[in-house]
């Protein structure tokens, strides 16, 4: 089959009449004759014994597919005879209008509403489709006109599709689901995990699947518990779905609909056989997950089918998950079902609850804190003769050394002392928790915030700092801790700056630049399912945060009279930025700290850093220079810091003259003046202020070399070098060409 090359005419009588209602230059020759040509020669390849397709057809085709015109399209592919070419013009048409415009198709032009529905009860035009059609969708979606279907929860046009053709029933897919990305989805996932039993029932009655699960090995049951689906969840479990399937970490439908609080979906799981105390590999079961989330009606239905109180990998039963979630009716329910938990095991949950209203953000009450704790010491004297003691720990500094109390005198001497039970609720996390759980630094973190309110700035470092120390042991990320410190500092230098010295600045500073480490291996050992992009956003911040650390020591370096500086804080501070610039650190578009030290439009926190962090800023760049940042580093548009420096300027300030003394370093310092970025520029040719354009011109004609000339000549007549010349000269040459030939 071929195109008719007499069929020039864009219009021929016999459709005419279908662009009633397009726009006027609807029936004109597009402008796409080149896509049709090559569309012609795919249908004559394939096609080679159908009758000739009229050109005319075929260009209407595409307009009717481009402007959305659903009716006119099918209309049209009707003319064509034959059903296999019909096919394939409906998914020339999907891709030509989809992958050239790469546009999202459900937003695009075609197809729209009328598509889906069909028009004047003419089937819509995907009954055509007999293979799924990925779509390449910026939002990660790839999905299937089945499973587009199924999402929307379209019952004809599934039942069509099912009805006419042979669909791929298993075909796995991308989607958006609860806002993640869900890989190796079926249609039969999407329709379940989005509600709509009756495409579930179409689905599986045509043999779908039922135990077909995503990536993760999450199965269509689990995306209906997720949802609380009970119907959904029957029909599934009576055709034959493994209500106690896992996904990769071993986490069962029953603890999905546990955690999300689905009370009858969980009450007919445990009626179908799941197993209530089964473990994920966290070691959590479904009793965990419904105490922590508070669920109580699913907490009393998991116990009265045999939930036990298992200890997960951390050592923390449902009952502390209970307690340090604050949820009291639970608590109490696991404390009032008979034998379920032991004397000492109801004083520990009844201690945390109360540690925990002492120092929790949204829920803080120091009477009912104090309540729970008399309530525990009480019990642990209940019974003269088998005094139940606290296995204390040693004092920890961050809590002002404090002692627990022992004895029911001794909590009584603390009762009007607030801050004496903060410190005992801080030392009771600690021990119950233990300091390998991921929860114990936020009460820290909080206790210090309300120390920084109160002015108490010191107490505040010392609780943050263990905070921190406790995260980064347990690798969890610091660069939100690291950022409230640089403000902390900030705010301290703002209200009585005569309380900050070096030697509060400079561990936090080497803390940073250890999260920044840690944050490069994190990123180099990725594996497949993680999450780089999180890790190098965090990477960002924590360059950022470190740069108003050195920003703050300078400013403490230059106030002597306030401050006892040594050669021991010189020592520290050169260590810390030499292991910055030896490992190379920089933001994800490729500046260096240099780089950021002298951008005069870099987003500054507002909360007080903006007050004391204002770049570019001489003295900063100065301490980097020294410890060996390099002038001549480029980022991803291989701008070097003189580049930032004069293009990246704030109207809004006039710091004209500290630029003017950066400039001076730099030169100093070795920057080529004539190193140019990946748009040809100079620094000078790309500088915003006149003054400062004068000035790297007048140096640039001071300083330019016979090395630099050269290096020009062969850039810019595009000589080839590599490999002909000393390796150490490969990289200077590069630095004064627009075109980019090293790695």
């Amino acid at each position: 089959m071929e195109v008719d090359p007499a069929e020039e005419a864009p219009l021929d009588e016999a459709h005419t009449s279908i662009y009633d209602g397009y726009p006027p230059d609807f029936g004109y020759f597009n402008m796409a004759h080149g896509m049709l040509v090559e569309i012609s020669e795919e249908i004559r390849a394939k096609f080679p014994h159908e009758p000739r397709l009229r050109f005319s057809q075929l260009n209407n085709l595409h307009l009717a597919a481009r402007s959305g015109q659903m009716l006119s399209f099918v209309e049209i592919l009707n003319s064509v005879s034959c059903r296999a070419v019909q096919t394939h013009l409906v998914n020339t048409a999907m891709h030509a209008e989809l992958y050239r415009t790469r546009k999202r198709w459900y937003e695009s032009a075609w197809p729209g509403a009328g598509f889906w529905r069909g028009a004047n009860d003419t089937l819509p035009v995907t009954n055509y489709i007999t293979y799924p059609a990925n779509f390449d969708q910026p939002d990660g979606q790839l999905l299937t006109p089945l499973t587009m279907a199924a999402m929307s929860g379209n019952v004809k046009f599934v039942k069509t599709l099912l009805s006419h053709y042979d669909v791929d029933l298993e075909r796995e897919c991308n989607v958006i689901f609860d806002g993640m990305v869900v890989y190796g989805a079926t249609a039969l996932w999407v329709a379940a995990g989005m509600g709509h039993l009756q495409i579930v029932k179409m689905l599986v009655q045509a043999g779908a699947a039922i135990n077909h699960n995503t990536k993760a090995q999450s199965s269509p049951l689990r995306a209906a518990c997720y949802e609380g689906r009970l119907d959904i969840v029957e029909f599934l479990i009576d055709n034959g779905a493994d209500v106690n399937a896992t996904n990769l970490f071993n986490n069962n439908t029953l603890m999905i609909a546990a955690y999300k609080g689905h009370h009858l979906v969980v009450k007919t799981l445990l009626q179908k056989g799941s197993r209530a105390n089964d473990q994920a590999l966290c070691g959590a079961t479904a009793l965990h997950y419904a105490a922590e989330s508070g669920h109580l009606d699913v907490v009393v239905a998991l116990l009265d089918h045999g939930a036990t109180l298992k200890k997960n990998e951390l050592g923390i039963t449902p009952a502390l998950q209970a307690a340090e979630r604050l949820h009291e009716d639970v608590l109490e329910a696991f404390i009032e079902r008979p034998g379920l938990m032991s004397l000492e095991e109801q004083i520990t949950a009844l201690e945390l609850l109360g540690a925990t209203y002492a120092n929790d953000k949204i829920k803080y009450d120091v009477n009912k804190a104090y309540g729970y704790l008399l309530r525990a010491m009480q019990l642990r004297y209940s019974n003269p003769r088998g005094v139940i003691r606290k296995r204390v720990q040693p004092t920890v500094p961050a809590y002002d050394n404090w002692f627990e109390t022992e004895n029911l005198p001794e909590l009584y001497a603390i009762k009007l002392n607030h801050h004496s039970i903060h410190m005992e609720s801080l030392a009771i996390r600690e021990r119950i928790l233990g300091r390998n759980n991921p929860e114990l630094p936020q009460a820290i973190i909080y206790r210090g915030a309300v120390m920084a309110d109160q002015g108490r700035f010191y107490q505040c470092q010392v609780l943050r700092n263990y905070a921190i120390d406790l995260r980064m042991r347990n690798n969890v990320s610091v660069d939100r801790d690291l950022l409230r410190f640089a403000q902390l500092f900030a705010q301290i230098l703002r209200v009585e700056n005569h309380n900050l010295t070096l030697d509060h600045v400079l561990p936090v500073l080497a803390k940073c630049q250890q999260e920044i480490e840690n944050n490069k291996f994190k990123i180099k050992e990725a594996k497949p399912n993680a999450c780089p992009s999180l890790w190098q956003d965090q990477n960002n911040q924590n360059c950022i945060t470190a740069l108003y650390l050195i920003k703050i020591v300078t400013h403490l370096a230059r106030r002597k009279q306030d401050q006892n500086i040594d050669e021991e804080h010189i020592q520290q501070l050169f260590l810390v930025v030499r292991k910055f610039i030896q490992n190379d650190t920089r933001l994800q578009d490729g500046q260096t700290l240099l780089h950021i030290a002298v951008n005069g439009v870099m987003p500054v926190d507002e909360f007080y850093t903006n007050e004391m962090c204002r770049f570019p800023c001489y003295a900063t760049a100065l301490v980097l220079v020294h410890c060996g940042a390099s002038v001549v580093a480029v980022d991803s548009a291989r701008n070097t810091p003189l580049h930032i420096l004069v293009t990246k300027v704030n109207t809004t300030q006039d710091r004209q003259t500290e630029m003017a003394r950066i400039l001076q370093l730099f030169v100093e310092a070795g920057a080529h003046l004539d190193a140019v970025n990946a748009a040809g520029q100079t620094a000078a040719t790309a500088c915003k202020l006149p003054i400062l354009a004068n000035r790297l011109h007048a140096h640039q004609n001071a300083h330019t070399s016979l090395k630099c000339l050269a290096a020009r000549s062969i850039a810019t007549n595009r000589l080839k070098f590599k490999g002909l010349i000393p390796t150490q000269l490969e990289a200077f040459i590069q630095m004064h060409s627009v075109h980019k030939v090293l790695p």
